[in-house]
């Protein structure tokens, strides 16, 4: 069954939030804080894969992010769902089941071997391709995987993840720059005023969150 009703986006982001908190998605430590691959350290840590595991939680997310993507892209924008390596995966998968699409994936690079190929499964010159993602950060990795498809002679004009951190400049404008549209359900800010509706974390821990999101840039620990 295509989803076409239901609640608002600022809504959506706001339940969004909520489960990511109840499914222990969310990691907020101002006192030991986590290591991002970009080597900085930060105190929170959002971990989407966890999303699988709940199958109410995943549902009910993967029908936000296919209403999403119809609301702000079109209706009839698509004609395949793209999953990025390796978490993307079963999100496009089950996108694609919700928007009656043909489902692919992307590797982060060639596999070395056979057709040494990075798309896996069927895309075709001149279909539409929507990138479903579990998050985005900076928007660096989505520009890879939107260039693989773009080589197959398809076109990606759209990225769809879960979590989008909405805290560093220039993301949607970089994506934007290369034909790329970004859809997402909630972004840090969503998490954070959640997490305070909720009494989720010491006054403490919050402010220290608050503090890294309007300057990640230069926050380090206490």
């Amino acid at each position: 069954m295509i989803p076409t009703s239901f609640p608002a986006k600022d809504e959506i982001a706001r339940l969004t939030a909520g489960m990511l908190i109840e499914i222990g998605a969310v990691s907020f430590n101002a006192a030991e804080p986590f290591t991002l691959a970009s080597g900085k350290q930060a105190p929170t840590y959002v971990d989407c894969r966890k999303v699988i595991s709940f199958p109410r939680v995943r549902a009910t997310l993967m029908d936000f992010m296919a209403v999403s993507i119809m609301r702000e892209a079109g209706f009839e924008a698509f004609d395949n769902v793209a999953g990025g390596e390796t978490a993307g995966i079963p999100f496009g998968a089950m996108v694609a089941e919700r928007l009656a699409l043909p489902m692919t994936y992307v590797r982060k690079k060639p596999k070395g071997y056979g057709r040494n190929a990075r798309i896996e499964g069927v895309m075709t010159e001149g279909q539409r391709v929507i990138l479903v993602e579990d998050l985005t950060t900076d928007g660096g990795s989505k520009l890879s995987f939107v260039d693989a498809i773009r080589e197959t002679g398809a076109t990606c004009s759209a990225t769809a993840v879960i979590f989008y951190y909405g805290i560093f400049d220039g993301v949607e404008e970089t994506l934007s720059n290369h034909g790329v549209q970004l859809i997402s359900l909630c972004t840090w800010w969503d998490v954070l005023a959640e997490a305070k509706a909720r009494g989720a974390y010491d006054a403490a821990t919050l402010s220290a969150v608050e503090a890294y999101l309007n300057d990640p840039a230069g926050w380090k620990p206490a």
